[in-house]
């Protein structure tokens, strides 16, 4: 991505928790709300420009410069200790998980038992595990990549092996499937790699999808989990059929 259309992605993302719209930019700078659109769509900022835009957002440009930069530099895997501190305080877990997912403030506290006093606390303990930079009047930027994952046989994997896949895998009455396949097969060593290349493509573009949709209303979006898993592995029902070696 080109450093502009950083600036450009950056500016959407502060424009979209601070809920200022294109017209409201049009208002303050004495413009058409079709000009301030063009301006996005074409790239086309002056520095003065950026800096009127970031007054609006009450920041400097040097700001906005750090802030993007960190978005190029986003964390795709945490820390032992990051991770145990997150295990550690579940309400810190779920805010952790509700900032990934691009959550305004006010609608963390609207849809949980976290009041704003304790918002505000868990969201200054994130800035400081450096996974946010917490900005004025609680907004934040994101620092976790939508790609993260977790540490091979670390903290989190193991929360989420005894806890998350099994319930994950055992719905709820009246809950249902969108979509559950499982394939089995032999396969070479060539093919398990191209099956592999397609999976982790498919994260990649899950991953896009949801950066792109936190930009949608919380009421527009709802939880979606999506497993996706690839291992040597053969029931235990054959297994035991087996005729011994």
């Amino acid at each position: 991505m080109s450093q502009i259309n950083q600036i450009k992605q950056t500016l959407k993302q502060l424009l979209r928790q601070q809920q200022i719209t294109y017209k409201d930019i049009a208002v303050e700078l004495n413009m058409s709300e079709a000009n301030i659109k063009r301006i996005f769509a074409t790239q086309n900022f002056t520095l003065e420009r950026l800096e009127q835009i970031c007054q609006i957002l009450k920041m400097s440009i040097s700001d906005l410069f750090l802030i993007a930069q960190k978005q190029v530099e986003k964390i795709s895997q945490l820390t032992i200790e990051q991770e145990n501190e997150l295990l550690a305080n579940p309400k810190l877990l779920l805010v952790a998980v509700c900032v990934r997912d691009g959550w305004k403030f006010d609608e963390i506290t609207a849809s949980y038992d976290i009041d704003k006093h304790q918002c505000i606390q868990l969201l200054a303990r994130l800035d400081k595990l450096k996974i946010i930079d917490l900005l004025p009047d609680n907004h934040y930027k994101s620092l976790i990549a939508q790609d993260f994952r977790w540490r091979p046989h670390g903290p989190l994997e193991k929360f989420m092996e005894q806890n998350i896949f099994t319930e994950f895998m055992q719905p709820k009455k009246g809950e249902t499937w969108d979509f559950r396949f499982y394939l089995r097969g032999h396969y070479s060593q060539t093919s398990i790699d191209i099956i592999q290349r397609k999976l982790n493509q498919l994260t990649k573009e899950a991953a896009i999808l949801n950066q792109e949709d936190a930009e949608l209303p919380l009421e527009k979006r709802q939880h979606t989990g999506l497993l996706m898993a690839m291992r040597p592995w053969e029931p235990s029902l054959f297994e035991r059929m087996r005729r011994p070696s």
